[in-house]
């Protein structure tokens, strides 16, 4: 009795990368919001992007110590990891980087005239928990 033999995990996720949408769309996003955070992260130590300390609403600053420019410092070092986590463990790190976009999404409610990227950050929230949901199909599975 002899079987077929099984095609080696890089070769189905090859196949799977070229010809599966929902394991292309789980890659897309999964790169995205690794390197989106990561980037974005980096640019709270630099403000070369945004003064960054303009998007924290008063009533936050007032209750974190320090100054704004000290909150971007967490916010930044936060950002990063969520990347890094998205990029190890994506069904973990969608869930995580939604959460983070919702507390961000409650800032700019609570700021005049930022309710265009509050709006835009639920649209990016959404896409994190896609993120998420196709983690649980594609990642850590040997074939696709």
């Amino acid at each position: 009795m002899s079987s077929a033999p099984a095609t080696p995990a890089p070769v189905a996720a090859r196949r799977a990368i070229t010809t599966d949408p929902g394991y292309q769309a789980f890659w897309i996003l999964r790169v995205g919001f690794a390197v989106a955070p990561v980037l974005f992260g980096l640019d709270k130590f630099t403000n070369l992007l945004v003064d960054w300390p303009g998007y924290l609403a008063p009533w936050i600053n007032d209750v974190v110590p320090g100054s704004a420019q000290d909150a971007m410092y967490a916010v930044g070092v936060i950002e990063i990891v969520a990347g890094l986590v998205v990029a190890v463990a994506p069904r973990f790190g969608g869930w995580l980087v939604a959460g983070w976009l919702a507390g961000i999404i409650i800032n700019l409610l609570t700021i005049p005239d930022h309710y265009d990227i509050a709006l835009r950050d639920f649209g990016l929230l959404l896409g994190a928990v896609a993120l998420a949901r196709l983690a649980v199909r594609y990642h850590g599975t040997r074939e696709q």
